[in-house]
């Protein structure tokens, strides 16, 4: 059986895991994209453990240095194939303050990592997807990118910025066979250091587990062009929603 390919860009624990297992189970071969490969060295594992089949790879790449994502993708092309999936799970951190207290180095950072970084992986890999009329391109998100934030800024200003250019890519390539895809995640995931967080007040139910979460992501890739979303949200059954 040929595998397609999936590159996933920010693979480590928690969702970065499930990703890479899920979609080496159902099929793919799988390249981890990250600064250091000690960073997905449990993606790997999964992928591996999950798919023995499977080709899995680690590639260097930084989402702060756009050119790193654009030469990381290059030699996941170059050396296991066509990318037919690329999954940008990349994150800044919650470094919550004040808007007037955010430095410029603070917003060229978080704009670099959100955006720019994204950006990046859609010029490496899109033209090829335009050209042979499939693909799908998937954007972890959270609800952030849909309402400001008095407290932690910086957040919600990536992800205003990442789905902006998420629609901006599907209005103008859709036609063209690519499926570009914002995932807002409004959850908590179920993930160590959330678990940690929360300590005794922890409730599974109040957590969406991350590989039903790749279970999702997973489906809207099989969407058939018909009836695509270029948006979705993911909340467990529990969420008293935010927006």
């Amino acid at each position: 059986m040929t595998r397609s390919v999936c590159a996933i860009i920010g693979a480590g624990e928690g969702l970065g895991q499930s990703l890479a297992r899920h979609f080496a189970v159902n099929g793919f071969d799988i390249a981890l994209l990250s600064r250091s490969e000690k960073g997905s060295a449990a993606a790997l594992a999964a992928a591996r453990d999950g798919a023995p089949d499977a080709a899995v790879q680690y590639f260097q790449a930084d989402a702060m240095s756009p050119e790193t994502v654009e030469q990381g993708l290059a030699k996941v092309a170059a050396d296991m194939g066509e990318i037919e999936v690329l999954i940008y799970n990349v994150r800044g951190g919650m470094n919550a303050k004040p808007p007037l207290e955010m430095s410029y180095t603070e917003l060229r950072d978080i704009y670099e990592l959100e955006v720019v970084g994204a950006h990046a992986a859609a010029r490496a890999v899109m033209p090829a997807m335009i050209e042979r009329g499939h693909g799908t391109v998937i954007y972890s998100s959270a609800t952030a990118a849909l309402r400001g934030s008095g407290t932690n800024p910086l957040y919600a200003i990536g992800k205003f910025g990442l789905r902006a250019l998420s629609q901006s890519l599907a209005k103008a390539y859709s036609r063209h066979g690519v499926h570009v895809v914002h995932v807002r995640l409004d959850c908590e995931l179920d993930v160590p250091i959330v678990r940690e967080y929360f300590g005794d007040k922890l409730k599974t139910e109040d957590m969406s587990n991350t590989d039903d979460v790749a279970e999702s992501y997973l489906w809207v890739h099989k969407q058939p062009k018909s009836a695509w979303s270029n948006e979705i949200e993911i909340r467990p059954y529990t969420e008293n929603w935010t927006y």
